[in-house]
């Protein structure tokens, strides 16, 4: 079993407003991540909210998934991933970690990864693209769980992978949506076409 958490509690200050909440093809930003991990392999969704947590929820309406709410999202991404590990299934054996404002990732990029994971003894599988590690993140529950729960600030679960190089298994793809969030206004508007649905035939 693999339970996804999508992060989505950041204020988007350099945005000026919430950019989960900015159109993106026939609805939001939000909408979009979150659609595009239902359709995927994974048995769970957990999405982490923050800022602007209600009006993002009513425009998730009735999705299949558990929404939590971090009271403590400026504390950073941490803070994010420590409140999400609350609603994890125990039977869950890893969990894929997403950032809700990168659109672009598509559902067949990340069934490829969790396919990855499920073949390789790596406890950790992470899409790099041009020498760039991105995201979604594949870790192992059993293994990382507690290093997880101890993990400050907002540099995610970067501390766990320079504890741990030899546990990581990169997987090498051809599309720059695991590296581009959308931070300013001039990110959205470069982006801010989805780009054509991914087919599978995305590793290199």
């Amino acid at each position: 079993m693999i339970s996804a958490m999508l992060l989505a509690a950041g204020e988007s200050k350099r945005m000026g407003g919430p950019k989960l909440l900015l159109k993106w093809s026939r609805g939001t930003i939000i909408e979009k991540s979150v659609d595009t991990l239902l359709a995927s392999k994974i048995n769970e969704l957990i999405v982490v909210l923050g800022y602007q947590a209600q009006a993002i929820l009513r425009r998730l309406g009735s999705r299949r998934l558990k929404a939590v709410i971090n009271h403590q999202y400026r504390v950073g991404m941490s803070s994010s991933i420590q409140r999400g590990l609350g609603q994890v299934s125990p039977k869950s054996e890893a969990i894929l970690i997403a950032l809700a404002d990168q659109p672009l990732v598509e559902t067949g990029l990340i069934d490829l990864l969790i396919d990855i994971y499920r073949q390789n003894p790596h406890g950790i599988v992470l899409p790099i693209f041009k020498g760039r590690r991105g995201h979604p993140v594949i870790l192992n529950r059993e293994r990382y769980q507690e290093e997880m729960e101890n993990l400050t600030g907002d540099i995610g679960c970067r501390p766990i992978l320079d504890r741990h190089p030899e546990d990581i298994l990169e997987v090498e793809v051809k599309t720059e949506g695991v590296i581009a969030d959308i931070d300013s206004w001039k990110e959205y508007i470069t982006t801010g076409i989805p780009g054509e649905e991914f087919t599978g035939n995305d590793a290199k």
